[in-house]
């Protein structure tokens, strides 16, 4: 009786210590109710192999296939995503913008912009023509804080090869003996100033020559932002005025400009207002009179 008493303690003990067995390697441990913790349906974007799991014997994909990321549908928007770019005459531009900075209406909410902007230029050099010959504008205006920006991401991003003052000798350059596969371009030469914006946007977005595109490191608006720097050093090799107050250069709108008509709407609603203010107790007047 003792013996099977010892027996059974023995077995209640290796029951005790197999419940409460820890995670090692590929195993969890014992778990209470392990579905909690475990899908047994596919996860996405996690590559896990779960007991449970019956989709590899029952799909026709394999758990790799099932477990990764999807292109989104064709046509999709993403949230945040504005038409900026498509007002294609600068009326339009600025009154997008007056609607972007929630300044088209008394109770309208300012819309953020995010980095997900389609673009719709292949990238052959029919396509980048084509670019050159539509994009002809900045579709931000310029600021101080554009500029500040657009000239760090200049110097991390392009200096290295354009040089900071884009002039085609960033010190890969000249740190190599003159030894580089292809000349940077250099933007402060005749034949950059007097191109399109679209010249510098398709190049960001699919590269040039030894240059890779950078569209996965820049957002939409930081490539504006670039381009806004480089026009400013273009400005001022050609002696011009390229800031937030006045552009002498080219057609890109400076903000002062977005501010000034801002501030005459708002004075003209105000006078139309007040005049409706005053002329309403007279007409109230005459109403009497007769």
């Amino acid at each position: 009786m003792k013996a099977i008493n010892k027996y059974i303690l023995l077995f209640s003990l290796l029951l005790l210590l197999a419940a409460c067995s820890g995670p090692h390697g590929n195993s969890t441990g014992h778990e209470y109710m392990p579905d909690m913790s475990h899908a047994v349906s596919v996860e996405s974007n996690l590559y896990v192999d779960y007991f449970r799991n019956t989709f590899d014997k029952q799909s026709v994909m394999s758990r790799k296939d099932a477990c990764m990321p999807r292109f989104p549908v064709n046509g999709t928007i993403p949230r945040g995503y504005t038409g900026i770019a498509d007002a294609n005459s600068q009326e339009a531009q600025d009154n997008m913008y007056l609607v972007l900075e929630g300044e088209s209406a008394p109770n309208a909410v300012r819309t953020p912009i995010n980095g997900s902007v389609p673009y719709y230029y292949g990238d052959t050099e029919d396509e980048r023509t084509r670019a050159m010959k539509e994009i002809t504008k900045n579709p931000f205006p310029i600021t101080p804080n554009a500029l500040e920006r657009g000239k760090d991401l200049f110097v991390i991003y392009c200096g290295i090869c354009h040089g900071e003052k884009g002039d085609g000798a960033g010190y890969l350059v000249r740190d190599n003996g003159g030894k580089y596969p292809a000349q940077p371009a250099n933007f402060v030469s005749d034949p950059f100033i007097t191109s399109s914006e679209g010249r510098y946007y398709h190049a960001i977005m699919h590269g040039k020559n030894t240059m890779g595109s950078y569209a996965d490191k820049l957002s939409y608006e930081e490539r504006w932002d670039v381009i806004h720097y480089i026009r400013s050093l273009q400005s001022g090799v050609k002696s011009l005025v390229y800031n937030e107050n006045e552009n002498t250069f080219n057609n890109a709108v400076p903000m002062a400009k977005i501010v000034k008509k801002t501030d005459d709407k708002k004075a003209a609603e105000s006078k139309a207002d007040k005049d409706l203010g005053s002329n309403m107790p007279q007409a109230a007047g005459q109403n009497e009179k007769k």
